[in-house]
């Protein structure tokens, strides 16, 4: 339900950031990807610059209320926290992180080149993408689960 409303939300905040996002704001999207890519590997330490990234969009928009209900939400909006990736094993894991930060990369690009359509788009493929990958761990968690691949 929370990827249903950020999906909504978060794709258009991309397109405002693209739009309107100063050369500072872009530094603090890089600044939290470049963290997130040096922590590919150290379980749970992915989520502090994922949300950071997701809340320096926000920011980017302009529009406080972006900002204000991404701050409100917190870590939790991040599902991570609450699927654990700890049920896949290192390589698999390092695998299902990498697929977040290059999504993370194609929506940052739109961004940086200004292209609101783009940051859209990539945004909703991203937590889309995020919204199945979740569906995948709930359901191998699950008694009788099916294999996530």
């Amino acid at each position: 339900k929370m990827l249903e409303l950020r999906t909504s939300v978060e794709s258009e905040a991309a397109a405002l950031a693209a739009m309107r996002r100063s050369d500072d704001q872009l530094r603090e999207m890089q600044g939290a990807l470049e963290d997130f890519e040096r922590h590919l590997t150290a379980v749970g330490e992915t989520v502090p610059p994922d949300f950071r990234f997701h809340l320096a969009i926000a920011q980017a928009t302009g529009n406080r209320y972006f900002s204000d209900l991404m701050a409100h939400l917190g870590l939790e909006v991040i599902p991570r926290t609450r699927v654990s990736s700890s049920w896949l094993n290192v390589e698999q894991r390092a695998q299902h992180l990498r697929k977040v930060h290059q999504e993370h990369q194609d929506i940052f690009g739109a961004i940086e080149r200004r292209d609101p359509e783009a940051a859209r788009a990539a945004m909703r493929i991203h937590l889309v993408n995020s919204r199945e990958r979740q569906r995948l761990a709930h359901a191998d968690a699950s008694p009788g689960g099916v294999a996530a691949g």
